[in-house]
């Protein structure tokens, strides 16, 4: 059932996208291509000690920055943020992780009438203490350690949710600035407009599984917004935006337009996973997503070539891109996490056609 999930979830998303369908008819299209009466049971409960695998978390990542690039379009610096002053950003240790949370004030700090088009998180991996490196054992070499970033979402119930971001393995015995692509947590942020700062999590792990690479990654260390940390390179959020003004994209939707729908062009839809009741616990990355749709009219042919079968133009979907996705799937009493790029999700530019 999973790959027909897959499979039916692209289609159907450029679907909802095209023709905006209600949730509700969503879902009915949806359970009628899998020849389901109701949709499969899946819970909260299922998440519970549910770990993304290292190979799966590594696709995802990858899908995630094969996508960006070919989106990224002549930036230009909006700001540099360091912190909240004052606030210490938290740092906490266990047995398998260190984790330490970062706070930063966005509002304000983006101009109007731009776009983030990218955002990057400056670390400043602190020299190495060799004190701290485990004695040498006839392990396998560690020469890395795993750094993800997480976006978290203060929910209203006081409970935090987050999404991976960014990961990367960071070579332990090397100092200096380390760089992670945040864009998609910023585009959360923007998507929320909440009057709260944002919060980012950033989590060492071992690069592989086993106690030795543990305790290598123990030793590394960035420097924190804590002001009495004096290490030098506190962490940057680094913004960069396009002038809508000089760069919008062609074909996108004007609001006058919109209103009017006038012309055919390219409007945002945003797609909420995380609304929709019965993916809140299917789809795990991402919590939703641009995904645009195709609004506005089209100029039609003379009365006497639709004598000869040319037929009505309407305002459709031209180009379309992929979106990638990590979803739950049950396998017997098993649940698992898969990731796939999935066609089509994302309306990348709309045109005229004519009908048939």
């Amino acid at each position: 059932m999973d790959a027909r999930f897959a499979w039916t979830l692209c289609v159907l998303c450029l679907v909802i996208t095209v023709r905006a369908f209600t949730q509700e008819g969503f879902k009915e299209v949806l359970l009628k291509q899998l020849g389901l009466s109701e949709v499969p049971k899946l819970h909260k409960r299922d998440l519970v000690d549910l770990v993304i695998p290292d190979h799966v978390k590594n696709k995802y990542i990858s899908m995630l920055k094969r996508h960006r690039v070919k989106r990224r379009a002549l930036p230009s610096l909006a700001g540099i943020l360091r912190g909240i002053p004052g606030n210490a950003g938290e740092a906490l240790y266990s047995d398998t992780t260190m984790r330490q949370n970062l706070i930063f004030d966005m509002e304000g700090r983006i101009p109007e009438n731009s776009e983030v088009t990218m955002a990057e998180l400056k670390l400043f991996k602190k020299p190495l203490d060799r004190a701290k490196l485990p004695a040498k054992q006839s392990h396998r070499p560690v020469s890395n350690a795993r750094v993800s970033v997480y976006w978290v979402q203060r929910q209203h119930d006081g409970t935090n949710r987050t999404s991976l971001i960014d990961s990367r393995l960071i070579p332990i015995r090397e100092s200096g600035w380390k760089n992670f692509d945040v864009t998609q947590a910023v585009h959360y942020w923007l998507r929320n407009k909440r009057r709260e700062p944002m919060f980012l999590e950033v989590c060492i792990e071992g690069e592989r599984v086993g106690s030795h690479a543990l305790e290598m990654a123990k030793a590394v260390r960035f420097t924190s917004q804590d002001p009495r940390d004096k290490a030098l390179g506190k962490p940057e959020l680094v913004l960069y935006t396009l002038n809508l003004e000089d760069y919008g994209g062609p074909g996108d939707c004007k609001e006058e337009v919109v209103m009017a729908k006038s012309t055919c062009c390219r409007q945002k839809h945003y797609v909420s996973f995380r609304e929709l009741t019965w993916t809140q616990y299917w789809i795990i990355e991402p919590a939703g997503y641009q995904a645009y749709r195709c609004s506005g009219g089209c100029l039609q042919p003379p009365s006497p070539l639709r004598r000869f079968g040319y037929g009505e133009r309407t305002c459709a979907v031209a180009e379309s891109s992929p979106l990638p996705i990590m979803y739950l799937v049950k396998r017997g009493n098993r649940t698992e996490i898969e990731a796939a790029e999935f066609p089509n999700m994302i309306v990348e530019k709309c045109s005229c056609v004519t009908d048939g």
